[in-house]
């Protein structure tokens, strides 16, 4: 076995491995092509009148800092009403702000800031299910027409003369995703917690209620949306059991995974659905409007939203799929698998960090903070980062009784550190005063990361080489035109080092370094991805060790240990 990795360590060194891939997609001329996309979580953003939890007027207050980041848009998690059971994303009036973020002038007020900045304002729409407070499942428990077809209604299973749920499904909350409603003396299904029925698109009059969520919004000035779940919007309608997964035997029978999801998961509805949804958007008079879907899936269900009006299906490799363990070749094929894998003419992206999954810093390690930004910079298409990767954030680890994402909790003391999602959603580091500059209140909705004193924006804008102006430089370099239209290429030079090479005709390539191996290794780089003998370092990590504006010699370079530069 060692013989075998050497000998392919040595077959990397001498020859390499390289792969072309299609030049940029043409097409329209969409405000957000080859930008980068900047999401807020709202509760955690800015706390503009001291109760602990950030709100719409406090985000309207630091968009001076999206403009300095540079970045095209703003897209922000929820606002609507709601119970905040799974904080914003069960709502209970889809076209009214809840009075915890702030009223519908705070956002009238936001949007006007946002346009006056040339800032784009891309809102969540959460069109799964409901909370069950919103009147439309008060009504449909009442069966008054035509609320009574809204959601998923089914009798219960009598074994043995005691009453059973439909079938075996399970919400991604653990469980059973069937709740018994007393009142209307049937079962309602709820892919997530039970205070979130699941709609029922069968129904048109379900279906047009929601496409006028949509027409509220976009008369109110947005320019787009980011749609949740969307790959959970259409069940089987024959609500046949699920077949169990090949984990079953490892886990509780209340976990989703012990499942496999045929019947609940990308049913081929939810991708007509979306079509519906994006002829909405292109009635709307202006500018062009972005549809970004957010799906768990499989390359193949991920590829066909690209061809059903999602403008940016999210690429959730970059969080998923790069392991500590990858190196070089593992990041080259988790690359290339996505960029092989688009239609012809689709526009790549690449999600660096979101409030649902651990921050890239605790996930790998700090080392890879800026790797995961650089590479997503450089790699052709749209890049979509969550409010404090700029400053490398890391998670704060939570107690159990600190805990109150419902995935942690349901999950139980045992088990809530492998579910909860509060970690990444701590609130933002502003600077050292108190509560990070997030609130005048010393006590936030989640607590905020003891490391605020030393990892905030305020000290990262004095520091040259910091992830703060890092990431001012990568969303800079987006514009390149060789960025912007040119080919791409990845290679493997020697063992250590994973290069990202962007060409554009008659032009010096734009070349992204990174050294996955923990020493300093020098190469002829220069012959082995065909570049000029001298480049200049537009861009380094604190662990390349070498200075930005720097002339290189490429027939003789190398990079510390996890160093990351962009050369051009």
């Amino acid at each position: 076995m060692l013989l075998t990795v050497v000998c392919v360590q040595l077959i990397w060194g001498l020859v390499g491995l390289r792969e072309s891939v299609a030049q940029n997609a043409t097409g329209k001329d969409e405000w957000w092509r080859d930008t980068f996309i900047y999401q807020v979580y709202t509760r955690s953003f800015k706390d503009s009148n001291g109760d602990g939890v950030g709100d719409l007027n406090g985000i309207t207050s630091k968009l001076e800092h999206l403009v300095d980041l540079g970045v095209s848009a703003v897209w922000l998690s929820p606002i609507y009403a709601s119970p905040m059971v799974d904080f914003g994303y069960d709502i209970s009036n889809f076209t009214a702000i809840d009075p915890i973020f702030g009223t519908i002038d705070d956002f009238t007020r936001l949007i006007a800031r946002a346009k006056a900045l040339k800032l784009k304002v891309v809102l969540d729409f959460v069109p799964n299910h409901s909370s069950d407070t919103h009147p439309w499942f008060v009504k449909s428990v009442q069966r008054v027409k035509p609320f009574d077809e809204y959601y998923v209604w089914k009798d219960a299973r009598i074994v043995n003369g005691t009453r059973k749920p439909p079938n075996n499904w399970l919400s991604q909350f653990q469980g059973s995703a069937w709740e018994w409603n007393d009142q209307r003396k049937q079962y309602y299904y709820h892919q997530f917690t039970a205070r979130q029925p699941d709609f029922n698109y069968s129904s048109t009059a379900l279906q047009e209620e929601m496409k006028n969520v949509l027409r509220f919004w976009l008369n109110r000035g947005v320019d787009g949306f980011r749609i949740g779940a969307i790959n959970y919007l259409i069940e089987d309608s024959h609500f046949l059991d699920e077949p169990k997964s090949s984990s079953a035997s490892f886990l509780p029978a209340t976990d989703p995974n012990s499942l496999k999801h045929n019947y609940t998961v990308d049913r081929d509805q939810n991708y007509d659905i979306l079509q519906a949804w994006r002829r909405v958007l292109d009635s709307t008079n202006g500018t062009r409007k972005v549809i970004m879907t957010e799906a768990y899936t499989t390359p193949y269900f991920t590829m066909k939203f690209h061809q059903h009006g999602s403008n940016i299906p999210f690429n959730f490799n970059l969080i998923r799929n790069i392991k500590l363990s990858s190196g070089a070749l593992g990041c080259k094929g988790v690359i290339d698998g996505y960029l092989n894998e688009l239609p012809s003419g689709a526009l790549p992206n690449w999600v660096v960090g979101n409030h649902d999954n651990r921050r890239t810093g605790s996930r790998l390690n700090s080392r890879w903070i800026d790797q995961i930004n650089m590479i997503a910079a450089v790699l052709p298409g749209v890049a979509i980062i969550y409010n404090g990767d700029e400053i490398g954030m890391i998670d704060r680890p939570m107690a159990w009784n600190e805990t109150l994402d419902p995935a942690g909790i349901n999950a139980g003391p045992l088990n809530y550190k492998f579910k909860s999602r509060d970690s990444a959603r701590t609130p933002f580091q502003w600077d050292n005063s108190t509560s990070a500059g997030f609130s005048s209140n010393k006590k936030t909705w989640l607590p905020v990361n003891s490391n605020y004193k030393t990892v905030n924006l305020a000290i990262q804008k004095t520091q040259p080489y910091s992830h703060y102006s890092l990431m001012k430089k990568l969303i800079s370099l987006k514009k390149n035109p060789i960025l912007r239209n040119g080919t791409t290429e990845t290679t493997i030079v020697h063992y250590a080092y994973l290069a990202i090479v962007r060409r554009l005709q008659n032009q010096s390539p734009v070349v992204l370094l990174i050294n996955v191996h923990k020493t300093l290794v020098r190469y002829d780089i220069a012959a082995f991805i065909n570049a000029p003998d001298k480049m200049t370092v537009y861009a380094a990590n604190s662990w390349a060790n070498i200075s930005v504006g720097a002339q290189v010699d490429m027939t003789n370079f190398g990079i510390d240990g996890y160093g990351a530069v962009i050369l051009i």
